[in-house]
């Protein structure tokens, strides 16, 4: 393969949420760029599956770490290991989330609402905050993070999520601030609504096949990977960077 097949090649790359959805489009596609990939998400069979599809794609093993979001001392420990494995980390994208209940802000139960919390803003936090060293130790590291169009347009039953994901771009420009004289750049990807499980739950009577299928967020995350990003001022919207390229719409 030349350069421009895989243009990763050799890089190493942390997603989260790698089993399901964007998270495993992205590492598939990340894999097929050439990089290695660490993966993590709850279950151990399905970080397997994966890691047959990248072997099957590839030739080359993942890196597999099963790790819950909502006990975020293991994303220190995730630091640590990436460290002594490799060194330092070339791209970080997080894709683990949680919807938790769409349900009206007065009737959310305290439990449910921690829970959101902890999955989609601390876990965040906890994540950057592991390795932001090793983004550092990079030629050029790059963190992206998938985010939602509920933040900007906020809709009745959605207030957990929408605040859990607020508190998540908030932490992710103040750090993107933070880091503006090192080489390591942030973004926030909105990818709108997209043929996975999370969006089947919060919309049942939606048909499927009019969305587009997650595989074809991969370039996208290719390209940001490479790009010389700025401060995350605004979002990147992936239904903006399809009709720029002129990608047709789905089924």
């Amino acid at each position: 393969m030349t350069s421009t097949s895989k243009p990763l090649s050799g890089q190493i790359a942390l997603v989260t949420g790698a089993t399901r959805g964007i998270g495993r489009a992205t590492a598939l596609a990340l894999a097929g760029a050439g990089a290695h990939i660490v993966a993590t998400a709850r279950t151990q069979g399905g970080l397997e599956s994966l890691d047959d599809e990248i072997r099957a794609l590839t030739g080359e093993p993942a890196t597999l770490v099963p790790l819950d979001l909502s006990q975020p001392d293991g994303l220190d420990q995730l630091g640590l290991a990436i460290h002594q494995r490799f060194g330092h980390l070339d791209l970080l994208v997080h894709c683990g989330a949680v919807l938790g209940a769409l349900t009206p802000v007065g009737h959310v139960e305290p439990g449910l609402w921690d829970r959101v919390m902890t999955v989609n803003a601390t876990a965040t936090y906890r994540l950057i905050r592991s390795t932001e060293r090793l983004l550092k130790a990079a030629p050029r590291g790059r963190a992206l993070f998938v985010t939602t169009g509920r933040v900007a347009r906020p809709k009745a039953f959605w207030g957990p999520y929408g605040a859990s994901k607020a508190a998540m771009e908030h932490i992710v420009r103040t750090w993107a601030d933070e880091l503006e004289t090192t080489t390591v750049r942030a973004a926030l990807i909105d990818p709108g609504a997209m043929r996975t499980k999370m969006r089947a739950e919060a919309m049942p009577g939606e048909d499927p096949a009019t969305l587009p299928d997650p595989s074809e967020i991969g370039p996208l995350m290719i390209e940001l990977a490479q790009a010389d990003l700025g401060q995350p001022d605004t979002n990147v919207d992936f239904s903006a960077w399809r009709k720029e390229r002129g990608q047709p719409a789905s089924a």
